[in-house]
């Protein structure tokens, strides 16, 4: 057991202002979760509690997790190839990749390209699945898929359900967590939707190559372009499985304060043991650190890699969480019992400012309780 100390708390709502107030970027967004309820949440700069903004990549989990709850159904079989749901994907050298490697990042086609036209073409998609091929032996390797796994696993999703991805998702994983659709915002409900924007200066990559002992940095389909997009109302609208949610810090610390404390009401138990504690993937990334994942999330690990993970100092090894682009963060802590929410609309262009600011603040929400004898 833990409890919250106030000063503490205070010092994580100072960290997060400073980020504004020293003009890094132009406002954003905090939330600590804490048994079972969100018990701080605050906005700075130009935003307001009122606000929603892009989750970018933490939007994942959500999908992930309801995948694993069509498998443990028997609609779906994380063991059994994509290709036996959608017969499409089973081209070049896709034919036994299964769900399972798709959800841990281990597929080989990291860089499947799929359109902006294509999002809310499903006819589309499912032809462009055919024209994917892999770079590297699927199972082998860790190489992040920023989208193109997602955008599977949604198209398995709408497959065995007969439904739009979306509407599965916030029917099985966000409704019972006491949250409200994060995928799909039609464009009349968007109003409350801040759009992103660039700030800072780019990094000199062929410095920072070599910096990591590396000749150039791995290619990579998040541009600066590609993130702006998500201020198209359309682009919104069409729920983008990877990338494309929408919300609060609030309800991204209340989701994972739901999911945490679930006891059936949303996840099966061995969906929930398999999603928060089964490390499945553990091939290093391209800066040599191992990924540390399960079938949904990426898990703190004890290991000293936490901080490189998008944790803070002193979080406990069994957090569980998932990043978004530039900085957008939720994850949750048993060891604590708190769960964060972080949101900006500020996009840095340097990866290692965001990374920076994403390890002061988890590390500061670490400190926020002090364990109860």
């Amino acid at each position: 057991m833990s409890a919250l100390v106030p000063e503490r708390l205070q010092k994580l709502v100072d960290r997060c202002r400073r980020e504004v107030d020293e003009g890094r970027i132009p406002g954003c967004q905090v939330a600590l979760g804490f048994e079972g309820e969100v018990v701080l949440f605050e906005a700075f700069g130009d935003l307001t509690t009122d606000h929603r903004l892009p989750t970018y990549s933490a939007i994942k989990p959500t999908v992930s997790l309801t995948v694993l709850e069509l498998a443990a159904e028997g609609l779906l079989d994380v063991d059994a190839p994509v290709a036996s749901v959608l017969p499409a994907f089973g081209t070049n050298g896709k034919e036994a990749i299964t769900l399972s490697q798709v959800l841990l990042h281990a597929g080989g086609f990291p860089h499947g390209p799929m359109g902006p036209a294509e999002f809310a073409d499903r006819a589309a998609r499912l032809t462009r699945y055919g024209q994917w091929r892999t770079t590297w032996e699927p199972g082998t390797r860790f190489e992040y898929h920023a989208s193109a796994a997602h955008w599977v696993l949604a198209d398995c999703i709408t497959e065995v359900t007969g439904r739009h991805h979306a509407d599965v998702v916030t029917e099985r994983v966000m409704t019972p967590a006491g949250c409200s659709r994060w995928l799909a915002i039609p464009t009349a409900d968007q109003a409350d939707i801040v759009d992103v924007v660039s700030v800072g200066e780019a990094p000199d990559l062929a410095a920072l190559a070599r910096q990591f002992g590396i000749e150039e940095l791995p290619a990579t389909e998040v541009t600066d372009d590609a993130l702006l997009a998500f201020n198209d109302p359309a682009i919104r609208a069409a729920g983008h499985p990877g990338g494309g949610g929408i919300t609060s810090a609030a309800e991204m610390a209340q989701w994972y304060q739901a999911i945490l404390h679930d006891d059936g009401d949303i996840l099966r138990p061995e969906v929930k043991v398999d999603a928060l504690e089964t490390i499945r993937q553990t091939h290093v990334d391209w800066m040599g650190v191992s990924a540390n994942r399960t079938h949904a999330f990426t898990i703190a690990g004890g290991d000293g890699q936490a901080v490189m993970r998008g944790y803070g100092h002193g979080t406990g090894p069994s957090a569980f969480g998932h990043g978004g682009a530039k900085g957008q963060r939720g994850y949750a802590d048993p060891s604590t019992g708190i769960s964060l929410g972080f949101m900006t609309h500020g996009l840095d262009k340097d990866d290692l400012v965001t990374a920076k600011r994403c390890a002061g603040i988890a590390s500061a929400a670490g400190k926020v309780t002090v364990p109860l004898d």
